[in-house]
């Protein structure tokens, strides 16, 4: 960063200060406080406050893990997950996890935020709705886009082994997952009409 040692030392000091920062045998790690910061910063965000009906209705219908992500200027995060905790054996998502941007829920996003010149990326347009099994060998997530107005803000997910995850863009889970995706962004104040004439 091209400061100084006391220059360091006075900031580090004033982030610890503020519980931003703590020091634990010569080693610096994020404090207490971030966590605090990062709950208001997602508290503000109106589809997390709504998503939870949607996630955990999604859950009953498919059997499936439901993921919950935003856009965070580069890549998708997870911000919900709603677990089926009757499934024997199932796929864990952890909450704040970075997705690729070749993920299903990176492609809802990048469709609809407008960036590439990717063609693949036509059919999601026009399904509303992308799938992919690149994060991890034999599980597969499906994505719907949520909008608030006529923005895309979030991606509502089925995550689940390969085999149990139905692609099909016509597939109960898929329409399942469409109608999930448009009841939130309806909740939010998406017009579907907005989103054809943009």
């Amino acid at each position: 960063m091209g400061l100084t040692k006391a220059t360091a030392h006075r900031y580090a000091t004033a982030l610890r200060r503020a519980g931003l920062l703590r020091t634990s045998h010569g080693l610096y790690s994020l404090g207490p406080r971030v966590v605090e910061l990062a709950a208001a910063a997602l508290a503000g965000l109106g589809v997390i406050r709504v998503a939870e009906p949607y996630m955990l209705r999604l859950v009953t219908d498919t059997g499936q893990t439901t993921v919950l992500s935003v856009w965070d200027g580069e890549a998708p995060v997870v911000v919900r997950v709603a677990e089926n905790r009757e499934r024997l054996v199932r796929v864990v998502v952890t909450p704040g996890a970075r997705l690729p941007a070749d993920s299903a829920q990176g492609k809802v996003f990048r469709t609809f935020l407008g960036e590439g010149d990717d063609p693949d990326l036509e059919s999601v347009r026009s399904d509303q709705l992308a799938a992919n099994a690149v994060v991890m060998e034999g599980v597969t997530a499906v994505a719907a886009p949520v909008f608030q107005g006529a923005e895309i803000v979030a991606t509502l997910a089925l995550v689940g082994t390969s085999a149990g995850i139905e692609t099909d863009a016509h597939s109960t889970m898929a329409v399942a997952l469409r109608d999930a995706a448009m009841g939130l962004s309806t909740e939010l104040g998406f017009v579907e009409s907005r989103l054809e004439a943009g």
